[in-house]
């Protein structure tokens, strides 16, 4: 499941990298990041989709957030049986903060500690 993870996660990074140097034309040098390639491919993508080329760029962040929704839903399918585990644990028992304290652990950090010589 890491692999899928990886193999998804990789291109939104290239491309959201890509999108935001390009978009701010902070080009270090390459054509590639320029931001006249940019206006250039989303115009390319608007006139073959038929459609603004400015809504281009909110459509993929949605294709993106579905995709990553669609992933977590298939890994957490896969990992069920220890997610109910882990919820079962957490309403049957006290949580380990609601667990009273010993009074010899309370007493210790309570306590004033060692007088100096000056006092």
């Amino acid at each position: 499941m890491r692999y899928i993870f990886a193999l998804w996660a990789a291109p939104m990074a290239l491309f959201w990298g890509w999108f935001y140097l390009s978009l701010n034309d902070m080009n270090f040098g390459y054509v590639m990041l320029t931001r006249q390639l940019h206006d250039f491919v989303f115009q390319l993508y608007g006139q073959m989709l038929g459609i603004d080329p400015a809504i281009i760029p909110g459509m993929v962040g949605k294709a993106c957030i579905f995709d990553g929704f669609l992933l977590m839903a298939i890994w957490a399918f896969r990992r069920r049986r220890e997610i109910l585990d882990w919820v079962k644990r957490r309403r049957s028992g006290p949580a380990p903060f609601d667990r009273p304290i010993p009074f010899e652990r309370l007493n210790r950090a309570t306590e004033a500690g060692p007088r100096l010589p000056a006092e």
